[in-house]
């Protein structure tokens, strides 16, 4: 087993990560101890690391810890990724400074955009999410996950696209999928298996190219192209305008009687740029507060 200790750039509130991650209930996590278990593929080899956080906002300091000595430099750098640990905070949360979303940003202050795990459980997390309440989403995403992935140290892996591929849609259904639903995440696991999508190779794309590929694929449409891109690939200038939670959080903030037009949400958002993925996430974080106090 190896440790390492990271020190990163203020802000950062690892406590309100974990807040957010507790929403999944596929995460492990551990608010006394302030740590999670990260379920990582590392060239293509199922890896769990430790994070536990010893710091505070302004000097956010880490201990990681892991199982393989071969794969620890690459296991870090994508730590740093998946928890935007490779960016300082302070230049986002400056530009919200003067905006309509400060109340938001000094609340949530030190929030990043955490990524999911790997490319694949991020784009088949959207697909089940897609047109369901959160609540039942996570439901079916733990139904789906338990039934056909596996374990290691106490941490759930997504099954991989090859054993999806190999399921039938009555398997998926038995656990409530639709019967699209069910298509829809075995044919995109059959397009990677077959070689026709190649996930990494979409790090290398800009947002439009990644939009175009990914939107063709059947049933993946624009909302989910998007939350890819910002969840997946971490893209900073995401705001996904057909996205419910956004539009009520909108509709709050602004005290609207009902929710914004396509047209409004863009006025509202052009001053957010080129941080629109924050503008997101700290919309988000502001009903599901509220969600959590009733």
């Amino acid at each position: 087993m190896w440790t390492e200790k990271l020190q990163v750039q203020g802000p950062y509130n690892f406590d309100l990560v974990l807040e957010r991650l507790s929403l999944d209930p596929l995460q492990v996590v551990d608010f006394t101890n302030r740590t999670v278990k990260v379920p990582l593929y590392i060239e293509k080899e199922p890896v769990v690391l430790h994070v536990q956080a010893i710091g505070n906002i302004e000097e956010p300091t880490f201990i990681i810890k892991g199982q393989s000595e071969e794969y620890k430099s690459k296991a870090i750098e994508r730590l740093k990724k998946v928890f935007h640990w490779h960016k300082p905070l302070e230049g986002v949360s400056q530009h919200f400074r003067d905006s309509d979303l400060r109340g938001i940003f000094e609340e949530h202050r030190g929030t990043a955009i955490v990524l999911d795990f790997d490319y694949y459980s991020c784009l088949v997390k959207c697909i089940i999410h897609q047109q369901l309440n959160l609540s039942f989403a996570h439901i079916l995403t733990e139904r789906f996950v338990k039934t056909f992935g596996y374990q290691i140290d106490g941490v759930w892996f997504y099954p991989t696209p090859e054993t999806t591929s190999q399921l039938q849609v009555e398997q998926l259904r038995a656990i409530q999928f639709s019967g699209r639903k069910a298509e829809y995440v075995i044919g995109l696991s059959q397009q990677i298996t077959h070689g026709h999508l190649n996930l990494d190779l979409l790090a290398e794309l800009s947002d439009q190219e990644v939009m175009d590929i990914l939107i063709k694929i059947r049933g993946i449409g624009r909302w989910t192209a998007e939350n890819f891109l910002l969840f997946g690939l971490g893209r900073p200038n995401l705001f996904p305008k057909a996205d419910i939670g956004i539009q009520n959080a909108i509709k709050l903030l602004y005290g609207l009687p009902q929710k914004p037009t396509q047209e409004e949400m863009e006025t509202y958002s052009e001053k957010w740029a080129p941080y629109l993925s924050y503008a997101s996430l700290y919309l988000w974080r502001s009903i599901e507060k509220r969600s959590e106090k009733k």
